[in-house]
């Protein structure tokens, strides 16, 4: 079994009166108010281990938050930095680009645009430099369009 070493969370007077309306309020994330209230229960003495077993998480956890309070202080301690996420494989001028090409006709000796055919073209008309498949779909999904199904995406209006 391993041994951890006592955490030791002192609140100053602000930082308590803070996490004191934040809990009486109730109007921040359930995740913030979860973490307000270990921080509370460590600066009454409580131990990691029985702070983790009175909000439900573990006791690696409640040491985690009570090493970023002490290290970067409270906000640090109750709200998660922003998360950098993946690039979008294409930015928005290719993406108008390549919903046009899928408006337009396709490709001599083919009936229908098919998710395979666009990311093909594509690469070959150089609007982008390499796009997947499942990027296509997704891009054509929050368009609306299905141009597999019909013969022309784009019709002209009567009038």
């Amino acid at each position: 079994m391993r041994k951890y070493h006592r955490v030791d969370v002192r609140l100053g007077r602000q930082d308590r009166q803070q996490i004191a309306g934040m809990l009486s309020r109730g109007r921040e994330s359930a995740r913030v108010l979860r973490r307000a209230l270990i921080l509370r229960q460590l600066d009454q003495g409580q131990r990691a281990a029985q702070a983790a077993l009175n909000v439900g998480m573990a006791p690696k956890t409640v040491r985690a938050i009570a090493r970023r309070y002490e290290e970067e202080g409270l906000e640090s301690a109750l709200r998660e930095r922003p998360r950098h996420g993946k690039q979008p494989a294409l930015d928005a001028r290719q993406s108008q680009r390549i919903i046009a090409m899928v408006c337009g006709p396709p490709p001599e000796g083919r009936a229908r645009w098919s998710v395979r055919l666009i990311a093909e073209e594509a690469v070959k008309r150089k609007l982008t430099p390499a796009v997947g498949r499942e990027t296509i779909r997704i891009l054509l999904e929050s368009h609306d369009l299905k141009p597999w199904r019909e013969k022309n995406v784009v019709y002209r209006r009567g009038g």
